[in-house]
C-alpha cells in the first residue's frame, strides 16, 4: 500500500454517502484530483472541520487501481481563508476562478503555476476583499499560462483599456488591489475578456458576470498588503 503526500486546495465537496464525503483538490504535483474523505461526515470523524471549500491542508492518499476516486487518509490544515465564508462577494470570485480553472486544466496533470495562481486569489481576496481588478487578472495570468495571451496590437480596445488590461497582465496578482481603474475601462476589458473566453473554451464558467461585478463593502484600492 503506497500513501501519496501533496499539498492542495479544496476547490469543491459532495456527499458520497451518509457518512463519506467526495472532497476535489487542486494540488501543484498531481493537479486536479477527488478523494474519498470515508466517514468524514460523522461527528466523531478525524476529518471534522479540515474539509470545506477553499481550505488549504496538507493530505494523504492512497490512489486507487480502479477509478480516478482515491482514498483520503490524513488532513493538516494549513489555511481556512474565514473572510471568504463573510462576504458573499469574495465567495463569488473565488468560485468563479475554481470553475474557470476546472474548465481549462485535466485531471491528474501536474499544476504548479495554476494552483499557485488559484491560491494566490483566493489568499488576495481573503485578505484584502473581492475586486472586478482581481478577476480579469486571473484570467489574463490563466490565458497567459495555457498560451493563448491575447494579441494586444490586434485587440479592439480603447487605448486606455487596452493599457489597463496590459497592466492587469504583467503586475502581480495582489498589486491589482492598488489600481483603481475607471468602471468604463473594467466594463470594457470584461467585455472583451468574455469573448476571447468564448472563442478559446466554446463557453465561460456559470456566475462570471456576478464576479466581475462584485466588490467587498469595505474594498478600497490602497487596502493591498504589499510584499505577499
Amino acid at each position: 500500500m503506497t500513501i501519496e503526500r501533496a499539498t492542495g486546495l479544496v476547490l469543491r465537496t459532495r456527499p458520497l454517502t451518509e457518512t463519506s464525503l467526495i472532497v476535489h483538490w487542486i494540488t501543484p504535483d498531481y493537479g486536479r484530483l477527488a478523494t474519498v474523505a470515508k466517514g468524514a461526515r460523522r461527528p466523531t470523524s478525524p476529518f471534522r472541520g479540515k474539509l470545506d471549500i477553499f481550505y488549504l491542508a496538507e493530505f494523504s492518499f492512497q490512489r486507487s487501481r480502479r477509478s480516478d476516486l482515491h482514498t483520503l487518509r490524513e488532513v493538516g490544515l494549513r489555511q481556512t481563508h474565514p473572510h471568504l465564508r463573510e462576504d458573499y462577494a469574495r465567495l463569488r470570485q473565488a468560485a468563479y476562478g475554481a470553475l474557470l480553472v476546472e474548465q481549462m486544466t485535466e485531471a491528474d496533470t501536474p499544476l504548479p503555476v495554476i494552483y499557485d495562481l488559484l491560491v494566490q486569489l483566493v489568499d488576495c481576496l481573503d485578505s484584502d476583499g473581492a475586486r472586478p481588478q482581481y478577476v480579469l487578472a486571473f484570467e489574463l495570468k490563466l490565458l497567459a499560462e495555457g498560451g493563448q495571451a491575447p494579441d494586444w496590437g490586434a485587440a479592439r480596445l480603447p487605448s486606455a483599456s487596452r493599457d489597463l488590461a496590459r497592466q492587469l497582465a504583467a503586475i502581480e496578482l495582489h498589486e491589482a488591489a492598488r489600481l483603481d481603474p475607471p468602471s468604463k475601462a473594467l466594463a470594457e476589458v470584461g467585455t472583451f475578456l468574455e469573448r476571447f473566453l468564448v472563442y478559446h473554451l466554446d463557453r465561460v464558467p456559470r456566475g462570471r458576470d456576478e464576479a466581475i461585478a462584485a466588490r467587498s463593502p469595505t474594498a478600497s484600492p490602497t487596502d493591498a498588503r504589499p510584499g505577499r
